[in-house]
């Protein structure tokens, strides 16, 4: 059975292959392997379950599929000589190539070059800003070194990847040591961590911005979706306070109130003053509220919802006038007589009852002087009014009622018309 195992070659260069042998080589061992038209000599990395693991998740790994390139045998002591001695070549071809750069007029920079073992291949890695035509350098460059050459523009990450280095942190880079590709950074990731925008501080050896802000990337993404948004507005015990940061190790919130005053409290003090009331300040207010919520007990009230609480506590109507909008937490809106008001579709509080029943008492004639009008005007205007068809509570169709007969009383019409009977039976049953 074939062992799959990873090579890694000179500059940082991996590679999987297929081993033919009863057991896979041991780690850091010298193999020859089977390379593009001949044969070169890389080290073992890894093998095992890691080997499978990186091939399905390395960007040079080949997934599910077993490599279609062998590792032939071991290496000898001969062998390794022979790649030491190539290696000290290494150099000098790069030097020689520069030169025939700068004869050409190209504006490359050459990053390294790379002899394969066996001398049929010379690879030379260059960094440029745009498309370089280098058909007549790798015509110079055959014609000097008698072999194959292929180059290979690789980016300014590749290219630290390859030259290894020390970072900041005072550790190899991680590109170069164990990072297994490199994934694009931007600056999204940076702003995300509430780091410095500066470039000098946040970027590598490479002049791009560094690997590592992409690890912890995701713990502040997941962190800061339980925390409000910075800068938005919310209804707490002492009004409206706005949020100004959010301290996502610790789970604490600054807020600060239209007057200035600013305040910490843990992300579960906040939630329990705009979420609603806990599960003992239900019972405790429902109990008083309504019949019908003193028969819920504590747990049924802890798994209700915010809207199916408002509903349950709106069927009291002994309790209807004394919510708020600082407790049901729906958009507030102002009222025409000035007072804020809840937009509830299902009940209407009192100071929008009374102003209703004033737009009804008063229709609007266009007569600004406080002579009697004639008793017929104020009919044909509700007449032609659109009738507003609103559901009410009990208090609300008794208010109703009242203002419908102080109206007649002014008017001097008939309580026996039909036509208002039946508007106050509607109001009596909505």
């Amino acid at each position: 059975m074939a062992h799959l195992i990873e090579v890694a070659f000179r500059g940082n260069r991996k590679e999987f292959f297929s081993w033919d042998g009863e057991t896979p080589p041991p780690l850091k061992a010298a193999v020859i392997v089977d390379a593009d038209r001949g044969e070169d000599l890389g080290r073992v990395h890894s093998t095992g379950e890691l080997a499978d693991i990186r091939c399905r998740g390395c960007a040079h790994g080949c997934g599910t599929a077993p490599p279609a390139r062998r590792a032939l045998r071991l290496a000898t002591r001969d062998d390794e000589q022979i790649d030491r001695e190539l290696t000290a070549q290494n150099e000098q071809a790069r030097r020689a190539a520069m030169e025939r750069v700068k004869a050409n007029g190209l504006v490359m920079k050459l990053t390294d070059a790379e002899w394969q073992w066996d001398r049929r291949k010379l690879t030379i890695y260059f960094t440029a800003e745009r498309r370089v035509d280098f058909r007549a350098l790798v015509r110079d460059l055959a014609a000097l070194f008698k072999t194959r050459i292929e180059l290979k523009q690789i980016g300014v990450r590749d290219e630290a990847k390859r030259l290894s280095g020390v970072g900041r942190c005072g550790r190899e880079y991680c590109s170069s040591s164990w990072l297994p590709d490199l994934r694009p950074v931007n600056l999204g990731v940076a702003k995300d961590q509430r780091l410095s925008l500066n470039p000098q501080q946040i970027s590598g050896a490479c002049g791009r911005l560094m690997c590592c802000l992409r690890y912890e990337h995701e713990f502040y993404v997941l962190s800061r979706r339980k925390f409000p948004k910075e800068g938005k507005i919310l209804n707490t015990s002492r009004g409206e306070e706005k949020v100004i940061t959010c301290d996502i190790f610790h789970e604490r919130v600054t807020l600060r109130t239209s007057e200035g005053d600013s305040r910490v409290i843990t992300l579960a003090e906040l939630r329990a003053e705009v979420d609603g009331f806990d599960a003992s300040t239900l019972s405790t207010t429902m109990e008083h509220a309504s019949p019908l919520a003193g028969a819920l007990d504590a747990g049924t009230m802890s798994m209700l919802d915010t809207q199916e609480f408002e509903t349950v506590l709106l069927a009291s109507s002994d309790f209807a006038d004394e919510v708020s909008a600082e407790h049901l937490h729906r958009p507030a809106r102002p009222a025409e007589n000035g007072a804020v008001v809840t937009a509830s579709p299902e009940v209407e509080t009192e100071a929008e009852t009374e102003a209703g029943a004033e737009r009804e008492v008063k229709p609007d004639t266009g007569d600004e002087s406080d002579a009697p009008a004639d008793a017929d005007a104020p009919a044909e205007a509700a007449a032609d009014a659109p009738r507003r068809k609103r559901r009410r509570g009990r208090r609300g169709g008794r208010r109703l009622r009242a203002a419908e007969e102080r109206r007649r009383a002014e008017t001097g019409e008939s309580t026996d018309d039909p036509e208002q009977a039946d508007e106050g039976e509607d109001g009596e049953a909505d």
